[in-house]
């Protein structure tokens, strides 16, 4: 059978979700397509993230920057000095790896972010060489960015993909502000791809060259920080913790938004954003509360200009553990200085007199590692099937419609069913092929929530049965409730309290 990984892997690239990319001429690790669920999946995601994000503020709104950015853009981000990655390399064969990866593979602990000098003194120590047996040379840097030249000629100038969704809204929050009318908090939300050209791409969609990030940054007056207009609403929400303090024991802490701005000195502002996120994802997508938690980075690992960095860490069993899949950011004013810097644009603005460059909190996300983790959550093997129990609102499809037979006038019925919920916007398919338990079987495995049956009962009755994924359980629903019933049903609701059950 392979390990979860390996059956994670298969059922991808079996039934669709994704594979690796170009396969007919040998794919390069680091890029994946996404197939027609993947895609799917992909899109429920996103749409949920925008939904619920973009809705906490009447401030908060989309852009769509540009991919590709000139040089000063990232002069001015800092990206041309600090976007490094350690390397080593074999003496013997050659091979370049990553030096932190290296060593994490070959010893206990997360060395992420150590020095050089530290990386090449623990090398040495464990004695830790390549695959091939060859010693590694000391350890060295490597810009991750992809470079490229912009136009021809004179015109011609240096540009790159951009490594990170930020600094698009960073570019963008001058003439913003302006077209929004000068208010303050206002966030930049964009979901786009970020590029970079990791050494040692590693775990499926976790680690890629070409990714996509969803991120919203949050410019606000930083005398502000301090508060927030709907804390009170949150201040009894319990947060599942994983403070610096606890790093030896392990521990994770449960602990309410108030006694978080008392215990850990975290402003109320922040504090609001964590428990926003941590309501995302075991409220608002439903996954369990004990492989969720929020992890405080020490002073070592947190980049320099980010005044407080906590991680958002699902449990993922076929990665061993913990592993990170979106970041909260206090970054205050060093993204916008250091393009006012480079750029010579006044990046300051003034509201009721008072005058400043704002700051700035990043709630940033990987989507696809938030993908994988869907997919490995929902990974359940039953004695008689495979199925994948993906939150109900982000199933590939939130219905499969199956006639029980060919004939008798049942697959035009069924098609009036797909018509009727494809108007009000239901994602839904229709299937035919094999037996109706082949075709609830073939669902489960790709994870629809729910499946519809039209049979000569709903010829006379005009009503239809519907199949709980999870369950398995059945009720009978009137086809002119089916609208509100699927509506229920996907925010959440108990099968059994929409129908008719079936015995």
């Amino acid at each position: 059978m392979g390990t979860k990984t390996d059956r994670i892997i298969d059922i991808a690239k079996r039934r669709g979700f994704f594979w690796q990319s170009s396969p007919i001429h040998g794919a390069i690790a680091g890029f994946y397509d996404y197939a027609h669920l993947g895609c799917a999946l992909k899109k429920k995601w996103e749409n949920e993230w925008r939904g619920f994000f973009l809705s906490l503020n009447d401030n908060f709104h989309e852009i769509q920057p540009a991919q590709i950015m000139p040089e000063e853009v990232f002069k001015a981000s800092g990206h041309l000095d600090s976007f490094i990655d350690p390397t080593v390399k074999c003496k013997k064969c050659g091979n370049v790896e990553r030096a932190d990866h290296v060593i994490s593979d070959a010893i206990e602990g997360e060395f992420e972010g150590i020095s050089l000098e530290k990386m090449s003194e623990l090398i040495k120590k464990h004695n830790i060489r390549c695959k091939c047996g060859g010693e590694f040379a000391e350890v060295g840097i490597l810009n991750m960015m992809f470079p490229l030249e912009i136009g021809t000629g004179k015109m011609k100038r240096m540009g790159y993909l951009s490594p990170e969704t930020a600094q698009g809204a960073y570019v963008n929050f001058k003439p913003e502000f302006e077209a929004l009318r000068r208010r303050l908090p206002m966030g930049l939300a964009v979901i786009g791809k970020a590029f970079r050209n990791e050494i040692s791409p590693r775990n499926v969609l976790i680690r890629q060259r070409e990714f996509t990030q969803a991120e919203l940054q949050i410019f606000f007056d930083p005398d502000t920080i301090n508060e927030h207009p709907c804390f009170d609403e949150v201040a009894g929400y319990m947060l599942r913790l994983y403070p610096s303090r606890n790093r030896k024991t392990g521990g994770i802490e449960e602990m309410s938004c108030n006694d978080t701005v008392k215990s850990l000195r975290l402003p109320k502002f922040y504090v609001y954003h964590m428990a926003k996120i941590q309501q995302f994802y075991l409220e608002h997508l439903g996954l369990p509360k004990k492989r969720f938690r929020l992890k405080e980075l020490t002073d070592e690992e947190r980049a320099f200009y980010n005044k407080y960095h906590w991680d958002i860490e699902l449990d993922l069993d076929s990665l061993g553990g913990f592993r990170e899949m979106a970041g909260i950011h206090y970054r205050t004013d060093h993204d916008l200085k250091g393009h006012e810097k480079v750029s010579g644009q006044n990046m300051s603005v003034n509201i009721d007199g008072k005058t400043f460059v704002p700051h700035v909190l990043e709630l940033s996300f990987g989507v696809d590692r938030n993908l994988y983790a869907l997919l490995e959550l929902a990974y359940t093997e039953e004695k008689e099937r495979t199925v994948l129990k993906f939150p109900r609102r982000v199933s590939p499809y939130d219905a499969g419609i199956f006639p029980l037979v060919k004939k008798d006038g049942l697959p035009e019925l069924a098609r009036d069913v797909q018509r009727l919920l494809k108007e009000n916007g239901f994602v839904v398919f229709y299937d035919e092929t094999g037996s109706i338990g082949r075709r609830y079987r073939r669902i489960d495995e790709i994870g629809v929530a729910l499946g519809i049956t039209v049979d000569y009962e709903s010829k006379k009755n005009r009503d239809v049965t519907i199949r709980d994924r999870d369950s398995m359980a059945q009720v009978r629903v009137k086809m002119d409730k089916l609208v509100e019933v699927i509506r229920r049903f996907l925010m959440g609701e108990d099968l059994n309290r929409l129908g008719t059950p079936l015995k």
